[in-house]
């Protein structure tokens, strides 16, 4: 696994801190979401999406149905990335976003790490 970018948003007091790595195979997606998981103990959301040959996944970890990790997923297909991961841990900031938000904030996030 090779940490190639990060990136943080903050949208209404909610942190959003991108991860994208290249992967060498899908079974390291677990062993970087525990290691993002140890080092961001107090998030409360750790959406992802990975793209590897034939094989894609996606979640939402908990938040709203499509608000996040197909937004994640589609920024990688947009730029045409496979064998990538990408992760985006978010920090509740006290404010409920909403749904639209939710998603814009997670596709912008996931964009600016791939910049």
């Amino acid at each position: 696994m090779i940490l190639l970018n990060t990136s943080l948003l903050e949208e209404k007091k909610s942190k959003f801190y991108g991860y994208l790595y290249k992967l060498e195979s899908t079974d390291e997606v677990k062993e970087i979401l525990d290691t993002l998981k140890k080092e961001h103990k107090k998030a409360v959301h750790y959406p992802y999406a990975f793209k590897y040959l034939n094989t894609a996944g996606k979640t939402d970890d908990k938040e709203p149905h499509n608000t996040a990790g197909i937004q994640i997923l589609n920024v990688l297909d947009r730029n045409n990335l496979n064998e990538h991961l990408l992760v985006v841990v978010r920090y509740f900031g006290g404010k409920k976003l909403g749904a639209p938000l939710l998603l814009r904030s997670y596709a912008k996030c996931a964009g600016l790490c791939i910049k």
